[in-house]
């Protein structure tokens, strides 16, 4: 060898017994349960390891479940493809059942729960129609959501319950499917968060900007007063990556401007991939003071309904 390094000799090097070792998981305190045939919900849950995303997933029910069980709030924030999962009616029962107590979304959740009450279905396939110059101009819900608009400004409404609204009372076929009619049947408040722009009914010859961005800011006052309540309660967001943290952000900015010492909540991002704003946003920032943030990774379809059904299940066994 030309360089002055020769390989260095091992047999000097100190040992020690791994039973004298710190070890961040055991068998006793971190394993799964071994699972068999016919277990209820209870059991399975409990026996979900005690680690890493399962462990999260059993802080934010706790945390849900202790938030409403306190009367302190849980805010759902969630994006359009939650509602193309087909996740309404366990939404919805989250709902009815009192744990939900406000639904926040951007403008393409609010157009595909529009569309899914309307006719049961909703999801365009965009690359199909784009280069015909179809995509995004459905009369339907161009025409119907704008029209909406225009009436809820008119009668002091906002973004969110006008849409609602327009849904219950022109009975759509699958209004039963709408998380926007099931808030306003409920009496809690539902608000949407639209960047003109982004969504295919600003691409409707009704469209206007006015209503829109008047509607939308209404909205965005609405969600600083339950954000300034959050003390003690859960924000979950779920499949925004951009528009919800950031109006979150500035609603909890707002907020803390008014005197309102919001602290003490619990955040909680659910996402097939985990984003740069709603870590830092939603699970980081907002709770660097007493609260406590959780990350889960994976597919709205199966994470949102255990979430839900663990909720349910542990509220109900609580009594």
């Amino acid at each position: 060898m030309s360089h002055k390094y020769r390989p260095i000799d091992l047999a000097a090097v100190k040992t020690y017994s791994i039973k004298t070792r710190d070890n961040k998981v055991n068998v006793q305190d971190h394993f799964a349960a071994a699972p068999r045939a016919g277990l209820s919900l209870a059991e399975f849950f409990a026996g979900l390891p005690r680690l890493l995303g399962a462990d999260n997933l059993r802080g934010v029910v706790d945390a849900v479940v202790a938030a409403r069980r306190n009367g302190r709030p849980v805010v759902l924030a969630l994006g359009g493809h939650v509602i193309k999962c087909g996740l309404q009616p366990v939404l919805k029962k989250l709902i009815e059942a009192e744990v939900i107590t406000a639904v926040v979304m951007n403008g393409s959740a609010a157009i595909h729960d529009f569309e899914v009450s309307l006719v049961g279905a909703t999801s365009e396939d965009v690359g199909a129609v784009l280069h015909s110059g179809d995509f995004g101009f459905s009369e339907e819900t161009g025409g119907g959501m704008n029209s909406a608009l225009q009436e809820g400004l008119a009668a002091n409404l906002g973004y969110g319950e006008a849409i609602g609204r327009r849904i219950l009372e022109q009975r759509h076929p699958f209004a039963d499917f709408s998380l926007l009619a099931a808030c306003v049947e409920k009496g809690i408040p539902a608000t949407v968060h639209v960047a003109l722009g982004t969504d295919i009914i600003h691409q409707h010859p009704s469209a206007d900007g006015a209503v829109a961005g008047e509607m939308t800011f209404r909205d965005f006052r609405l969600l600083t007063a339950i954000v300034a309540d959050l003390s003690g309660g859960v924000w979950l967001n779920v499949g925004s990556a951009v528009l919800l943290p950031e109006v979150f952000l500035k609603a909890l900015s707002i907020a803390q401007n008014l005197g309102h010492h919001v602290d003490g909540f619990t955040t909680a991002n659910f996402d097939m991939i985990q984003h740069y704003r709603p870590l830092t946003n939603v699970v980081k920032r907002p709770t660097s003071g007493h609260g406590r943030g959780y990350t889960l990774t994976g597919h709205h379809e199966i994470n949102i309904p255990l979430l839900a059904a663990a909720v349910l299940d542990q509220l109900q066994d609580r009594g």
